[in-house]
């Protein structure tokens, strides 16, 4: 397919207004359905974290379910460490790039699926579900909404007087809180993540908030 590039320029524009300066770009030349490209947000004194943001997952529409219209486009985003080592020659270590493979795969699920994607949906990191790289402990991930100072303003990205592009971050979770969230709802998840301080950025010491835990009494 043909990519557009207005489209590319409003978001990457609504992106450099809401989050901060743009510090790079990583392009994905070929794909099957749709490439996606990565928009690095470099870190600032207000938001101290990388902030990757996609750029082609909104290029096709979703196959939402009826009533869901509105919601037929969206990007997805991901925030990182300031002290998190991005460049080509660190992505040779899966440690390093794992957030950055997560991205794409999240993106290019509906519609290689031709399902759609919304706030408190989850997805494994395959099937079964594994850890995301050798350090990491999470094995999925849940779609949230932005911690952005103006939040209705970035969620919401016009392109035309037809397509509205929502954005949604990306929380790593572990196993046992997708379990816990496909029993209990996403509202019981989110109180959960709530109880433990979670925010946007990735932190790979955060506590498991639905692991068992096993002991004599």
């Amino acid at each position: 397919m043909v990519r557009s590039s207005e489209n590319y320029e409003k978001l990457y524009a609504h992106v450099e207004k809401y989050i901060g300066p743009i510090e790079g770009v990583f392009r994905e030349i070929i794909s099957d359905l749709t490439a996606i490209d990565i928009i690095v947000a470099a870190p600032t004194s207000k938001r101290n974290y990388y902030t990757l943001v996609t750029y082609g997952m909104s290029e096709l529409p979703m196959t939402v379910p009826e009533g869901a219209e509105d919601f037929s486009y969206a990007e997805l985003m991901i925030c990182l460490p300031p002290s998190w080592k991005i460049s080509d020659e660190d992505f040779k270590d899966e440690r390093n790039y794992w957030p950055f493979r997560a991205l794409k795969t999240v993106a290019r699920f509906p519609h290689e699926h031709q399902t759609w994607l919304y706030m408190g949906h989850t997805l494994a990191n395959s099937q079964p579900a594994k850890p995301y790289s050798e350090d990491v402990k999470f094995q999925g991930m849940l779609l949230s909404l932005p911690d952005v100072e103006d939040k209705k303003e970035f969620f919401n990205l016009s392109i035309s007087s037809e397509i509205v592009v929502h954005f949604f971050s990306l929380i790593p979770i572990y196993q046992e809180e997708m379990d816990y969230k496909l029993k209990n709802g996403m509202e019981a998840l989110f109180a959960k993540l709530n109880k433990v301080g979670t925010d946007d950025v990735v932190n790979l010491n955060r506590k498991n908030t639905c692991k068992k835990v096993f002991g004599i009494f």
